[in-house]
């Protein structure tokens, strides 16, 4: 029966959990501006856009294309599907990935579920990516997952599960900082917060939808945690 109390918390795994997320936030932050995480930012990147793509496939659209660029922008192209449910998909979506992986990261068949889900995504995307800076993030990520699988199944290098655990915070924050950069600290009119705020006859703007976008995001990184803890117990 799930312990939902989280009663006599906090056991190894548990703690080894929270320290692992913390461990990772701290090294994400110092390492934001370097190239080291260049690779994970743009697979943050897909994962936006392909959240987009996702939402307007749920809504009977069509998707004509995805572009993910060096410069950490992304570009979905679509055509129909419901405009007010693609346009925050993308950063919701980031937050929500986020989240499916930190909960994945808790158990060793689940990260391996995870991985192959990922892995297979990319391959499909592989084939509608329209640049060649997607189609190489694909097939390095491809390549780098089979690397870390290999490395799980055959030695001891048992890495997998931190793999996902890390996609995951990294997905988690990138969506918040991406809220933050694009709507506070440059105000990029073209963000999908300002396009949302156009069509939506609330009395909002850009910022106003970026704030709420972002407590949601922090909302989904507070559940995978609790949730995590939950699974754990």
């Amino acid at each position: 029966m799930a312990n939902w109390e989280l009663k006599n918390c906090c056991k190894h795994d548990q703690v080894v959990f929270l320290a692992t997320i913390g461990v990772f936030t701290v090294v994400i932050l110092l390492l934001w501006r370097t190239f080291l995480l260049t690779p994970f930012k743009l697979i943050t990147v897909f994962l936006h856009e392909a959240s987009h793509a996702i939402a307007c496939k749920l809504t009977c659209g069509q998707v004509e294309g995805i572009q993910v660029n060096a410069d950490e922008g992304g570009v979905t192209q679509t055509r129909g599907g419901v405009y007010w449910l693609i346009l925050p998909a993308g950063y919701l979506g980031s937050s929500f990935w986020g989240m499916v992986f930190i909960l994945a990261s808790t158990n060793l068949l689940t990260s391996r579920i995870a991985a192959g889900c990922f892995a297979v995504a990319l391959i499909v995307v592989l084939f509608i990516a329209k640049n060649w800076t997607l189609r190489g993030l694909c097939i390095g990520f491809v390549i780098f997952l089979a690397i870390i699988w290999v490395l799980q199944e055959t030695t001891k290098v048992r890495i997998l599960r931190f793999f996902i655990l890390f996609m995951g915070v990294m997905n988690s924050l990138f969506s918040v900082y991406d809220i933050y950069d694009d709507l506070i600290s440059r105000r990029v009119h073209s963000s999908d917060a300002e396009k949302f705020a156009e069509i939506c006859p609330c009395p909002c703007n850009g910022v106003g939808w970026g704030v709420i976008w972002g407590m949601i995001s922090f909302i989904f990184l507070a559940a995978a945690m609790y949730l995590g803890l939950v699974i754990l117990s």
